[in-house]
């Protein structure tokens, strides 16, 4: 039964009668008691396992004081920096400070310091010399080992190390965490615990690692960029639970960072289980006068149904994190969350999403995965699906039609994302008419993110043609249907592999849809990625070879322009990126131009302004094209 919020104060860990809590969990988010924020799951995991836990948001860490709300844990610190990487929820990529935090009550920025993880463990040892630290979520997770921070253009340690912590539990947490937790209530010295899989730990003595792989040492990768190259292509192949070997990184004075294996998927029951425990599915009442925390509006309504993500793209770090193999919360599980949703006095009758990483992945790749593992030196779906891949979506489909059966929902959208290679390899067309005709919300958000093969190649995303083969079945269905439903691109600049000429080729494409993208996404260098490695080094971790990358700011400025090229603010600097490409031939006139020569434009213009007497037609409604493949792509 709900006891309501777990305590923030210790007047409500008195209130539950308790004189000390087990753990404290420290986050850099605020407290919002849902299982989309991974300290609701690891608290409300470990009170049903018997243990008492009392919460620390997003504590002031300019002071000591503020870790010491509950005194000292029976048993030892949580910490996190909440449901982002704190590097990237307080920056854009520009390294500009972002203005609003949607995890923070009433959205104020700066409410977590940069790099939080090490900033919160030392704080915590400071005050607590001998108490253990474990660090969680994902930005310990993606810094588990050596790995380069972009912000500050630096090689920096494991941030096990520079956070003064005993232990990271990284990937998604809740096995490891109780195992860590029984140990801890046994009587297990933290400095002992190197069993747990799923974490990290450091050591002096490595005589007792068996079946591991040491890894080039930190002193050598900071001076010699292509051994860390090397590093991450081992740990890279070595993010199975099933065939990962563990991992040792060796550091100065004898030290060295030792990686488990990542711990075993959850069984459907296991994932179940979680999602069932009794959150209250908001935010602490204590941020009603700030006006609430704003991330609430995005998964209030929102429902989990799936994890991990075999679809490999080299700037995604979901395999360092949530691996390869798809794990799955049963239909009963999923329909008991949405009739709580249906219920909720907010609910106006629409279910936001219904997904995860890749929503329309309901299953492993393949039947032997569960059994052997994911393949070392093999992707399920890229360059090309694999012979062995499973493409079946008639599990998502039953889902999806007993969630659109409910009393209360009008209607049921997918939003989180459409793998639509994955998509196309399922020969059974049903799920793709539905989806169309019941699960677009007027537009469908894909990730082609470019249309040059050699950078897709590098993205680890299908060749164009793949992409091209979409958007013709999807035009075919809404036609067919009578929808007017249009598609929404990701797009993405100066990802590792793209030279200005692949920028003017991506130009060239969007100027035969007759569109321009109002955002575009700069590729962002976030910890543990295969393409942040490229960027770093210059190499491709995969197989060895050397990859162009864009690290000028005046050319990434340069490519973005390109993508936006008909924005009046971009001209100068696609004057410039097409001269400087030689490709002069795309500016001028005639109708492949992408810009025409400003001072003959303008002579244009004075000749052809009217006499001042003459009659004018009305002006016509400006046409502003804000989605992509809308009705004049589909002409093609």
């Amino acid at each position: 039964m709900n006891k309501g919020f777990l305590p923030v104060t210790r007047e409500e860990m008195a209130a539950r009668g308790w004189s000390q809590v087990d753990f404290v969990y420290v986050s850099g988010d605020a407290y919002v008691d849902h299982p989309s924020f991974g300290h609701a799951i690891i608290t409300r995991l470990l009170e049903a396992h018997g243990y008492k836990v009392g919460i620390i948001a997003q504590p002031d860490w300019k002071d000591e004081e503020s870790i010491n709300v509950f005194g000292e844990p029976r048993l030892a610190f949580l910490v996190s920096a909440g449901n982002m990487d704190s590097m990237v929820n307080h920056y854009f990529v520009s390294k500009k400070h972002r203005p609003t935090d949607a995890y923070t009550p009433g959205g104020q920025p700066f409410k977590r310091p940069d790099h939080a993880v090490a900033v919160y463990g030392n704080l915590i040892r400071r005050k607590y010399k001998n108490t253990p630290i474990i660090l969680g979520g994902i930005e310990a997770s993606l810094r588990r080992m050596a790995h380069y921070d972009y912000w500050s253009d630096s090689f920096k340690r494991s941030v096990l190390l520079d956070s003064q912590a005993d232990l990271i539990s990284y990937g998604m947490g809740e096995k490891s965490i109780i195992e860590i937790a029984d140990a801890l209530k046994s009587g297990i010295a933290v400095q002992d615990i190197t069993f747990v899989a799923g974490t990290v730990y450091r050591t002096k003595d490595i005589s007792g690692v068996y079946n591991s792989i040491t890894l080039p040492d930190y002193a050598l990768m900071k001076q010699e960029r292509a051994k860390y190259a090397e590093s991450f292509g081992i740990q890279y192949e070595n993010t199975d639970p099933f065939t990962g070997k563990t991992l040792i990184e060796p550091y100065p004075n004898g030290v060295y960072v030792v990686q488990n294996p990542p711990h075993t998927p959850l069984t459907t029951q296991e994932m179940d289980d979680i999602y069932d425990l009794p959150y209250m599915r908001t935010y602490h009442p204590s941020y009603e006068k700030d006006g609430g925390v704003p991330a609430i509006r995005e998964i209030k309504f929102s429902l989990i149904s799936n994890r991990g993500c075999f679809g490999g793209c080299s700037f995604c770090a979901l395999t360092f994190h949530q691996g390869r193999i798809i794990q799955v919360r049963s239909h009963e599980s999923i329909l008991r969350e949405a009739e709580l949703m249906i219920r909720d006095p907010e609910f106006k009758g629409y279910i936001h999403d219904v997904g995860g990483p890749t929503a329309n992945f309901r299953a492993p790749a393949c039947d032997k995965q569960l059994k052997y593992g994911v393949c070392k030196k093999k992707q399920c779906l890229f360059p090309k699906p694999c012979e062995n891949l499973r493409a079946d979506h008639s599990d998502y489909l039953k889902l999806l039609r007993k969630l659109r059966a409910l009393p209360g929902v009008k209607k049921v959208f997918i939003r989180s994302g459409i793998r639509f290679d994955y998509l196309l390899a399922d020969s059974d067309d049903t799920f793709f008419k539905e989806l169309v005709e019941h699960h677009v919300s007027g537009q469908l958000k894909v990730a082609p993110e470019h249309i040059a093969d050699a950078v897709l190649q590098k993205m680890g995303k299908p060749e164009n043609a793949v992409y091209e083969r979409f958007v013709g079945k999807y035009r075919k269905l809404n036609e067919r249907l009578g929808k007017n439903q249009f598609l929404v691109p990701y797009l993405m600049s100066s990802h590792p592999g793209s030279t200005l000429k692949e920028a003017v080729a991506l130009a060239e494409y969007l100027r035969d849809l007759g569109y321009m993208p109002e955002q575009v996404q700069d590729f962002y260098p976030t910890p543990s990625t295969l393409s942040t490695v490229m960027y770093y080094t210059g190499i491709d971790p995969r197989d060895g070879k050397k990859v162009y990358v864009c690290k000028n700011p005046h050319e990434k400025a340069m490519q973005r322009a390109l993508i936006q090229y008909r924005n009046p603010k971009n001209y100068d600097l696609v004057k410039e990126a097409l001269v400087t490409a030689g490709r002069e031939d795309l500016i001028g006139f005639d109708k492949k131009c992408l810009i025409r020569p400003r001072v003959l434009s303008g002579e244009i213009r004075q000749r052809t302004k009217p006499k001042e007497n003459a009659s004018r037609k009305p002006a016509g409604k400006k046409k502003t094209i804000r989605n992509v493949h809308a009705k004049k792509s589909f002409k093609k």
